[in-house]
């Protein structure tokens, strides 16, 4: 049993309880609202948040390819779409809760990504998107301290790649003593303080 496994898997399932947990709070009225990633409305998010961290995550420890059907699907189109949410979550999360999805490669179509190494980066996604969503609908997103600490992990390796690909802003200066998630929030180009993406 790998140490990714071990050490990982149980900040995955805190990162998607608390996305199923956020997502309940959205609610139509909010979907049309603006959010502070630059030319997306929260139903854009949203949509971008449900399909990489539930769909795609499944997806990724079975090593199989998002359908243009799913990549193209309104999720927010359905009523019950928090619930489908939710739902999908937990068959991500039991997907990767087998130490054999872990091992190995993942092949992301332009590149190879050891599988370990990726799923610290889904479960960034959880935590990054899902303080957007919360932000952008008066919430607030919880982490423990050691999901933050890996999500701090994850945006100090991966920032600049993020960033070249538009998928971060600049770094957000915050005080040396900041919360460890705010740290997170903060080198990926959010202003934690204020729930803004700097520009």
């Amino acid at each position: 049993m790998s140490d990714a496994y071990k050490n990982v898997h149980p900040y995955m399932a805190e990162c998607a309880a608390e996305a199923a947990r956020v997502a309940r709070g959205v609610t139509a009225e909010h979907l049309s609202e603006p959010t502070h990633c630059p030319d997306w409305d929260l139903r854009t998010l949203v949509n971008h948040w449900v399909l990489y961290t539930s769909h795609g995550m499944e997806h990724r420890a079975r090593r199989k390819t998002l359908s243009e059907e799913l990549t193209a699907r309104d999720f927010t189109a359905d009523p019950d779409w928090t619930q489908a949410y939710a739902d999908q979550l937990d068959r991500a999360v039991a997907a990767w809760d087998d130490p054999a999805a872990w091992e190995g490669e993942v092949d992301l179509g332009m590149a190879k990504m050891p599988a370990a190494e990726l799923a610290t980066m889904l479960v960034k996604e959880m935590a990054v998107h899902g303080w957007d969503v919360a932000v952008a609908t008066g919430q607030e997103y919880r982490v423990s301290e050691g999901a933050a600490r890996l999500v701090l992990e994850v945006v100090e390796t991966h920032g600049e790649i993020y960033r070249q690909y538009d998928g971060f802003a600049a770094p957000v200066a915050v005080p040396d003593d900041a919360p460890v998630f705010e740290r997170a929030l903060a080198l990926s180009g959010r202003n934690p303080r204020q729930g803004r993406v700097a520009q």
